[in-house]
């Protein structure tokens, strides 16, 4: 009889230590975000964890393109926070979207850099030169900052004088290190990036009639598994503490 009574206290304790872990247990949230808001978003969530104990925000950062594609496929994206309007409106037309908690949020700018110590080039028209061989941009097909590059090539009278020159990249990040890298002789990025880094020097910044508004829209994904505290993190990016730190990083918010 006690030997029962003594198994019978070990199961119960045993019970109830899985129980006590499984309420710590921590709620994981997946965000998918462009790969321009990576520095900003690593100290944005860093700020929403330690204030929110039971949540883990996990970033999967990419060009907008590629992202949008990913959920298309399926992926388990609680928050999508992309660099273009079309991306997430495609989203958003499939049903793929939770379309009243879609909002447009941020506003950036197209610059052109160049490696810090090598040659400067006073404007875009300047890409004409022979003594510019290589110029990154994005991937058109995939990346919204890609389709802006392209956009500010045409306007400008430019696309095809420099269409041979262009080296494509899978995202700004990968571009930003091209140059920093001297593997290009200029870049297109987004001014955010141009402002991280220390190896590049801002060239020219884009008419703004030349391209579309950047504008970044975020919300949460219909198939979240999540959906209440994904919602409640994309409310927090619209606090006073989130706005604080896009504008350090360079972002116009909306």
């Amino acid at each position: 009889m006690k030997r029962s009574l003594v198994c019978l206290f070990v199961l119960l304790s045993i019970a109830g230590g899985f129980a006590q872990g499984a309420s710590k247990q921590k709620i994981e949230l997946l965000v998918s975000a462009a790969a321009s808001l990576t520095d900003c978003m690593n100290e944005l969530k860093a700020l929403y964890m330690a204030k929110n104990p039971s949540i883990f925000i996990n970033c999967n950062y990419g060009s907008s393109g590629a992202l949008q594609q990913q959920i298309e496929q399926g992926a388990p994206v609680d928050l999508f926070f992309s660099a273009g309007v079309k991306q997430m409106k495609a989203l958003v037309d499939k049903g793929l979207m939770d379309a009243s908690t879609v909002k447009n949020i941020l506003e950036n700018h197209v610059v052109l850099v160049v490696p810090k110590g090598g040659p400067r080039l006073s404007s875009f028209e300047e890409l004409r030169r022979p003594s510019v061989t290589k110029i990154g941009i994005c991937d058109p097909t995939s990346s919204p900052a890609g389709q802006y590059a392209e956009q500010v090539f045409k306007n400008l009278g430019l696309s095809g004088a420099i269409s041979g020159k262009l080296v494509l990249a899978k995202d700004v990040r990968e571009v930003l290190f091209w140059v920093e890298t001297g593997n290009v002789d200029a870049g297109v990025v987004y001014s955010t990036d141009a402002l991280i880094s220390d190896k590049v020097i801002v060239s020219a910044i884009a008419p703004e009639n030349s391209h579309e508004k950047i504008i970044y829209p975020v919300g949460v994904v219909k198939d979240s598994a999540h959906p209440k505290e994904a919602k409640a993190f994309e409310d927090f990016l619209f606090s006073d503490e989130a706005v604080n730190i896009f504008a350090k990083y360079g972002f116009a918010v909306l």
